[in-house]
């Protein structure tokens, strides 16, 4: 007599192997979504520093991560710690901010930077725009405008102080009204804005050529060439000059 198969009771049966849920997509980047816009601060006053980092160590969003007390230590931080972001003022010493933003656009090009500068005064304004800064901040204004500022830079989009928008259309006006080109074809270029930068602190041509290692014959025509596109007639008013444009405190 045949006998049938017995088949176990569904408890002794070994149930089927758990299919493991699969794991959330993660989009490149997104784990660090959260994480706070790191910030170099760069000023030649460790007082305004200080009332800076305040500000900006307040947000969640944003944190300090280095300071630096002129342009040539802001380009050494920023190699050094990779910030997100720079905060530079335009008036240090050995190294200007206006020249630190150029040598880190090629340093860190995906940096954002913003320039602060104590005067309310478009002559700088064009060529910080050339330097890579996204946004200009009056230091006066800082304790309002500087978030704003950063988070503006951090999403790419400008930031211009108010105020600045008209002073802009007159300079364009007035360049228009002497002849110039209006969109600023005759501004400086960096060797210019150095010169000018040591004159108005006072060096005499032979100081400056020995600081920079170029002839004082090579210096006076930078200079003449900058009174020149300037539309000055003297030391003394390219020492003014500098002073309103923020580039040396009076």
């Amino acid at each position: 007599m045949s006998t049938a198969p017995i088949t176990p009771p569904a408890a002794a049966r070994p149930a089927p192997a758990a299919t493991p849920a699969a794991s959330p997509a993660v989009s490149p980047g997104t784990e660090d979504s959260a994480a706070p816009t790191r910030v170099l601060l760069a000023d030649d006053h460790a007082l305004v520093r200080r009332g800076l980092r305040l500000i900006l160590d307040a947000e969640p969003d944003l944190t300090v991560v280095a300071e630096a007390g002129d342009g040539a230590e802001a380009v050494e931080q920023a190699r050094l710690h990779r910030p997100d972001l720079a905060v530079l003022d335009i008036a240090m010493p050995r190294m200007t901010g206006l020249q630190a933003a150029r040598e880190l656009s090629h340093l860190l090009p995906g940096l954002r930077m913003i320039v602060l500068t104590m005067y309310d005064n478009e002559q700088f304004f064009f060529e910080a725009l050339k330097a890579g800064a996204g946004g200009y901040v009056l230091k006066s204004l800082a304790d309002r405008d500087l978030l704003e500022a950063c988070r503006a830079a951090m999403r790419d989009e400008p930031f211009l102080y108010p105020g600045a928008t008209g002073a802009l259309i007159r300079n364009y006006l007035e360049r228009a009204r002497r002849g110039e080109d209006p969109t600023g074809g005759s501004t400086l270029t960096p060797r210019e804005e150095e010169i000018l930068k040591l004159v108005a602190e006072g060096h005499s041509s032979k100081d400056i050529a020995a600081l920079l290692v170029i002839s004082v014959k090579t210096v006076e025509r930078h200079r003449a060439n900058t009174l020149h596109k300037l539309g000055l007639k003297d030391r003394l008013e390219l020492t003014r000059y500098a002073i309103r444009a923020g580039l040396v405190e009076p």
